[in-house]
């Protein structure tokens, strides 16, 4: 069975070519362009994996994750931040930020290319 991935952008031309990119590669995929959209769609549907950008007007991609973390129902639900804010390697530019509302979740930096999420997605949902 497919996995579901929720892919959360306020850029629509990434939810695109990302939503473009995971259905190729048998993924299901639900899509927003914002925070609250996200979270609507994200109770609504549960789905395996979510991937966030972290910078959004409204409420940010870091608000969101700490939301599905509060919620019983979506606590398990691994979270992907897209950012600009990491090193390619994967570790956070600013130390406090890794330590804040976002410590613990995976990340990828933007630009990305898609199969650096294909990667990332295969090692998160890897045990699911």
């Amino acid at each position: 069975m497919a996995k579901n991935v929720l892919v959360v952008d306020d850029e629509p031309g990434i939810v695109k070519m990302v939503e473009s990119r995971l259905r190729v590669a048998g993924y299901g995929v639900v899509t927003a362009t914002g925070g609250e959209e996200a979270l609507r769609k994200c109770r609504e549907t549960k789905p395996d994996v979510a991937v966030l950008d972290v910078m959004m007007p409204g409420l940010p991609g870091d608000h969101v994750a700490q939301a599905m973390r509060d919620d019983p129902t979506l606590c398990d639900v691994p979270v992907i931040f897209l950012t600009a804010l990491v090193r390619k390697q994967g570790a956070p530019l600013d130390e406090a930020y890794l330590r804040g509302p976002v410590a613990g979740f995976y990340y990828l930096a933007k630009p990305f290319k898609g199969i650096e999420l294909l990667e990332m997605l295969g090692k998160v949902l890897g045990d699911r």
